[in-house]
């Protein structure tokens, strides 16, 4: 009778952990300092949603809406992985997003995941409808008060380019002289955002190493494989810092251990 028990105690304890792991969302806060911030963007606030892969945060997500909220963006930012090709539920992830348009203007970049479902063109086709901001190796100006910024974004690899190819389409038309942001869902090419020249990036995809370490960081990510080197917070060489995200959901495998799901946040100050 104590051995049953006891294993039902822990069975309970390993879905109690199981579940807090995979469902308690918490906020990081960055503060990005660079004298090429223009005065009109200090103390602007970008929330970066990424690597939703369809899973569900409350009712109608809910719960990840009010964290949004929270933030107070200026800007949200979605960088890829919205969706999960092995379980493709584009309206369950559209929830989300749709009352993410009504807190602040929202840009998205699509991830492997969208790639790989081939669903591309009705992904894109849905964000457009609901006032997102698509950026397929695409530039655009962000304008407050005659200064501006410029938001970049590329592909994922897995739709046929590389890196460099799309960076240069998606640059073409920028001012280089301004602040440059780049939207891009792999952080494995950081040393090719590096040699670009690229000031801020904002990445996804690695999921924070599924299981992370304590003192170590993650285990595993797509695409760097065993302790892979990007996977959570700042990251910074030359004049180029790249924030990566943990994301929310999972895809091939189904937990998350010491990697709570994550809303990533980063305030501009001119220094």
């Amino acid at each position: 009778m104590k051995k049953l028990l006891a294993i039902i105690i822990l069975i309970i304890g390993v879905y109690i952990f199981l579940y807090i792991n995979n469902h308690w969302i918490v906020t990081t806060e960055h503060v990005y300092k660079s004298e090429e911030v223009p005065e009109s963007f200090n103390g602007f606030r970008i929330t970066q949603i990424s690597d939703l892969h369809d899973a569900v945060f409350g009712n109608n997500q809910e719960k990840l809406v009010k964290k949004v909220q929270e933030t107070k963006p200026d800007i949200i930012f979605i960088t890829g992985d919205v969706i999960d090709s092995n379980r493709y539920d584009l309206e369950q992830s559209l929830a989300a997003v749709r009352e993410f348009v009504k807190i602040a203007d929202v840009y998205y970049v699509l991830g492997n995941h969208e790639v790989a479902s081939n669903q591309i063109n009705e992904i894109y086709d849905a964000m457009k409808q609901i006032g997102v901001t698509v950026l397929p190796n695409v530039s655009t100006t962000i304008s407050r008060n005659g200064e501006s910024i410029e938001l970049i974004g590329i592909e994922d690899p897995l739709n046929g380019h590389e890196t460099q190819w799309m960076l240069d389409v998606a640059r073409d038309n920028t001012n280089k002289n301004s602040l440059q942001i780049l939207l891009s869902h792999r952080p494995e090419f950081f040393d090719t955002y590096v040699q670009n020249g690229i000031d801020l990036v904002f990445s996804g995809h690695a999921h924070g190493g599924q299981v992370r370490i304590p003192f170590v960081g993650g285990l595993v990510a797509p695409g760097q494989g065993f302790l892979p080197t990007y996977t959570s917070g700042a990251y910074i060489q030359k004049d180029t810092t790249m924030y990566v995200s943990r994301g929310l959901g999972n895809s091939t495998v189904p937990y998350r251990i010491l990697n709570l799901p994550e809303v990533v946040v980063v305030e501009l100050q001119n220094k």
